[in-house]
C-alpha cells in the first residue's frame, strides 16, 4: 500500500460560547450541521460538526466547546488561518455584502498567491478567509441552507500555519508527510516575510498547507477563538496504522491510531509545536445513521453514560 495523504480532512477550533459558534456557521455561513456530540475526552462539553450537504470528507469544521475560556492570544507555533472554498468572482461580492448584511467584521477582496480570498472572523474571533477555486471538483450543496447552492461554502481550503523557523517544520512536512514543497510567496501586507506552499498529491486550495515564517512574533497561546489542530486526509482505514508505523520510525512522538468512530486517527506535533492530526475517510459520519446535527449522538463508549450527559450539556442557545 503507498501512503500519501490526500489533502484536508477537517480543522477543529475553540469556541468559550459554542451555541454562537453554532449560529454563526449554520445562519451566516450556511454550513450544514453534521453531528451535534461530545468532546469524547472531556464528555461533559460540546464538540459540533459542520460542513457541506453530504459531510464529505475534506469540507468538514469542528466546534470544541470550552466555556468562559479566554481569547487565544495569536502569535507563533499556531494555526492562524483557515480557508473555505467558493467558486467565482459573483460568490465573493455575494459574501461581501452577506457579511457587511449581518454586522461580520471583513477585509477586502484582494490577491494571496495569485488567487482571490476575502478574510473575516467568525463570532469568537477565529481567523477565516474564503478563497476562490474557480469552481473545480465536485461540490454537495445543502438543500436547506440560507445561501444559494451557487454561492456556499463548497469545502475546506488550505490551512496557515505561522512558525519561528522553517527549517524543523520543512522536515516534518517532507520527510514524514510526504508533502512537497511546491512554491512560496511574499507576505502582500509585508513583504519582508515569506510564506511555503506545501502540497499533498497534485495539490490545489483543497490540498496545500501554508507556512508562514516569522521570527519576530511570540508564542501564540491556545484559547477561545483559535485552532487546536488541523486533519488531512488519509483515505484508506488500513493505512492510518502504517502512517502510526512511519512516524514513530522517524522519531515524531505520536499518539498511535485512536478510534474516533467517525473516522480513525493519528496525532502529532511537528517540531515548531503545531498539532496535527491524519484521519481515515471512513467510515463516515453516517455510520449511526443519516446526517442529524440535533439529536445528540454518541459514540459507543459513551452512550452507556447517555442519561449522564445529557444532564450536564446546556442547551445550544445564540446567546452562549
Amino acid at each position: 500500500m503507498t501512503l500519501a495523504l490526500t489533502g484536508m480532512h477537517h480543522v477543529s477550533a475553540l469556541s468559550a460560547h459554542i451555541g454562537r459558534s453554532r449560529d454563526f456557521y449554520t445562519r451566516i455561513l450556511g454550513l450544514r450541521p453534521l453531528i451535534k456530540t461530545v468532546n469524547q475526552d472531556a464528555p461533559s462539553m460540546y464538540h459540533l460538526f459542520f460542513g457541506d450537504g453530504a459531510g464529505t470528507p475534506g469540507s468538514d469544521l469542528t466546534v470544541f466547546d470550552i466555556p468562559r475560556a479566554a481569547r487565544e492570544k495569536p502569535g507563533n507555533n499556531s494555526i492562524s488561518l483557515t480557508t473555505f472554498r467558493i467558486a467565482g468572482e459573483s460568490s465573493l461580492a455575494f459574501w461581501e455584502s452577506r457579511l457587511d448584511e449581518h454586522g461580520v467584521a471583513r477585509g477586502q477582496i484582494t490577491s494571496r498567491d495569485g488567487r482571490a480570498v476575502l478574510d473575516f472572523a467568525d463570532a469568537e474571533g477565529t481567523q477565516l478567509s474564503l478563497v476562490d477555486d474557480g469552481g473545480a471538483g465536485e461540490s454537495f450543496p445543502w438543500g436547506d441552507s440560507p445561501v444559494s447552492a451557487e454561492h456556499q461554502v463548497r469545502g475546506l481550503g488550505y490551512t496557515v500555519i505561522t512558525v519561528p523557523t522553517r527549517e524543523p517544520t520543512e522536515r516534518f512536512r517532507t520527510g514524514g508527510l510526504g508533502l512537497v514543497h511546491d512554491r512560496s510567496y511574499a507576505l502582500p501586507e509585508d513583504e519582508r516575510y515569506q510564506t511555503h506552499v506545501y502540497r499533498a498529491g497534485a495539490g490545489g486550495p483543497h490540498a496545500e498547507v501554508h507556512v508562514i515564517v516569522r521570527e519576530d512574533l511570540p508564542q501564540a497561546r491556545y484559547g477561545a477563538g483559535g485552532v487546536h489542530h488541523f486533519a488531512l486526509r488519509v483515505p484508506e482505514m488500513d493505512a492510518v496504522q502504517q502512517w502510526a508505523d512511519r512516524l514513530d520510525d522517524l522519531g515524531y512522538v505520536n499518539s498511535g491510531v485512536v478510534e474516533r468512530y467517525y473516522f480513525r486517527s493519528v496525532y502529532v506535533r511537528e517540531p515548531n509545536g503545531v498539532f496535527f492530526e491524519l484521519a481515515t475517510d471512513g467510515p463516515g459520519f453516517e455510520v449511526d445513521g443519516p446526517l442529524d446535527g440535533d439529536h445528540l449522538k454518541l459514540p459507543p463508549f459513551l452512550e452507556p453514560r447517555r442519561a449522564e450527559i445529557e444532564t450536564r450539556l446546556k442547551p445550544l442557545t445564540a446567546d452562549r
